[in-house]
């Protein structure tokens, strides 16, 4: 295999090393990195170093692993009842609350199977549920308020 320029820094690393410690003349340090640095393959590299503490250079594998940085993130699927809940919920105010309830069941639904089946969709169905419970205790004040106006009026 031919030698990259960082296989070649990797071995006067070795070298610089084991010259440091007292394992080499300095003319013999001199002659092997001018032959690392004139190596064409790997090999060559290897056996300036084979015989330093350090070994030969440590060669990657054929197969180099990806840094998780760069993997591909994992997006779980999408809640479909949180999705129905966030739709029900923003049709809250153009069917006047009819669909608050639908919104605020098919919330509660999305949140347990979320959390159960680890699936996206939390925003979605949080959404759907305060418009939705937005709707229900603003109709429940309607009626109340309805209610009460009634009884105070009373009869006749």
């Amino acid at each position: 295999m031919l030698a990259s320029h960082a296989d070649r820094e990797r071995a006067v690393d070795v070298l610089r090393a084991g010259y440091g410690e007292g394992r080499m003349e300095q003319t013999e340090f001199e002659q092997r990195v001018a032959r690392a640095y004139s190596a064409r393959t790997v090999g060559e590299l290897a056996l300036l170093v084979a015989d330093l503490p350090q070994g030969p250079a440590p060669h990657p594998s054929a197969l180099v692993a990806v840094p998780r940085t760069f993997m591909p993130v994992h997006r779980p699927k999408t809640n479909g009842k949180a999705l129905g809940a966030a739709v029900c919920g923003l049709l809250c105010l153009p069917t006047m609350g009819l669909t608050g309830i639908p919104a605020v069941v098919l919330g509660h639904a999305a949140r347990s199977e979320i959390r159960r089946l680890d699936e996206g969709g939390d925003g979605l169905a949080l959404i759907g549920l305060v418009l939705g419970w937005v709707s229900v205790v603003g109709w429940a004040l309607l009626v109340g308020l309805v209610a009460l106006v009634t009884a105070l009026s009373g009869p006749g």
